[in-house]
């Protein structure tokens, strides 16, 4: 009599359940997945300052120099970033009576370039990154002041001058760490028709020169160590990403200034007629168009993207003149730093003492709080401590 009790084959039945579990797994992996990691700044996501000490072209026409106290207090408050920009005839030894040759753009005053590192020296003790910057370069800076004896955009001695500086600074912190200094090549680039009147006709710096004078650079800088942080300013004076150099392993700097309405309300460098511009609200209608939020996502996209393809974006420079009202600052201000924090980017304000600083702003819609004899802006320093 046949025996209809089925049998038991325990290799089967060890495949189908493994089989089936694996199954099971892939379906609940796909079902209980978790969400696309969202990508990570390459670079840290610094807070800190300006530093003007040596903006000026000219030693002898300087601001008072930051104070071991100032730097002090940045650490204390939290901050770990100081950029400063500087202004490349200011360590030069050259007789300032006259223009500047184009010879005399290698002539290094080292006294002068000892001021710059004694700075350099004290913010690292406070354990603050250093960004060195050219804001006036060899051949090109945003602002007039200084007459140029080229164009670093058009001329390729400009080109090797600026290069030099470049090797030159890149030499002295050869053997300091890029968690501790960054080299910013060159502040606010754009295309002039008069090198020498920032109000001259103004383009964008074509993609390809761009390309060419930042690699170089880079290159004169990795020279030196090729472990060197370098960092390049947007296009259009910070504004534009930069996409001809994102194979470069460079870093790129955009801005926290839009729109100019609000950042540089009255400002005459900025402003051909400032006294006739429409007074600024936010968010609100200003002249022809609607401040607000969605401006301000819609202009930082790119920039955002930007660190969605893996290159390092950092705000070089934000901030606000004095005579926009205070509270309207602030309200534009917190948008722009929220914007930037929720995607991982850090910032510098311009500046720390001054004009559009944390201290001795000038402000007269204000009521400032009394900081070891310096005039503290404590909401603009509570919104920063925030961000």
């Amino acid at each position: 009599m046949a025996n209809n009790k089925p049998t038991f084959n325990r290799r089967e039945f060890v495949k189908k359940t493994s089989i089936l579990g694996a199954g099971l797994g892939i379906a609940a992996h796909t079902a209980f997945a978790a969400p696309a990691v969202k990508p990570q700044n390459k670079l840290p996501k610094w807070k800190g300052f300006n530093l003007l000490d040596f903006f000026s072209p000219d030693p002898a026409n300087t601001r008072k120099p930051t104070t071991e106290d100032q730097l002090r207090w940045m650490a204390d408050w939290g901050f770990d970033f100081i950029r400063i920009p500087m202004a490349y005839p200011f360590y030069l030894n050259i007789d300032r009576s006259r223009n500047i040759t184009p010879d005399e753009v290698y002539k290094i005053d080292e006294k002068q370039v000892d001021k710059i590192d004694k700075l350099v020296q004290t913010a690292h003790k406070h354990n603050l990154h250093v960004s060195l910057n050219l804001h006036r370069a060899p051949g090109y800076c945003v602002n007039a002041g200084f007459h140029e004896p080229y164009n670093l955009w058009k001329d390729q001695q400009a080109q090797e001058a600026f290069n030099f500086h470049w090797n030159m600074w890149a030499k002295r912190y050869k053997n300091v760490s890029s968690k501790k200094i960054s080299f910013d090549l060159v502040n606010e680039p754009s295309m002039r028709e008069d090198m020498n009147d920032q109000h001259s006709k103004r383009s964008t710096v074509p993609g390809e020169v761009y390309r060419k004078v930042a690699k170089a650079a880079a290159e004169s800088i990795r020279k030196e160590n090729a472990g060197h942080l370098v960092i390049a300013d947007g296009n259009d004076v910070g504004s534009k990403v930069i996409p001809e150099i994102t194979d470069l392993n460079i870093a790129q700097s955009c801005r926290g200034y839009h729109p100019g309405i609000i950042s540089h309300y009255k400002a005459p460098w900025a402003n051909k007629d400032p006294e006739n511009l429409p007074e600024p609200k936010w968010p609100g209608q200003v002249g022809d168009k609607y401040l607000s939020r969605a401006m301000l996502e819609e202009f930082y996209k790119p920039w955002i993207g930007l660190v969605n393809q893996g290159v390092g974006v950092h705000c070089g420079e934000c901030g606000c003149w004095n005579k926009t009202p205070h509270a309207v600052f602030l309200a534009w201000f917190a948008d722009v730093l929220d914007i930037l924090s929720s995607h991982g980017i850090g910032f510098a304000l311009w500046e720390f003492r001054g004009d559009f600083g944390i201290l001795d702003s000038g402000r007269s819609d204000i009521a400032y709080e009394d900081w070891h004899g310096y005039k503290l802006d404590r909401k603009l320093l509570t919104l920063l401590m925030k961000a």
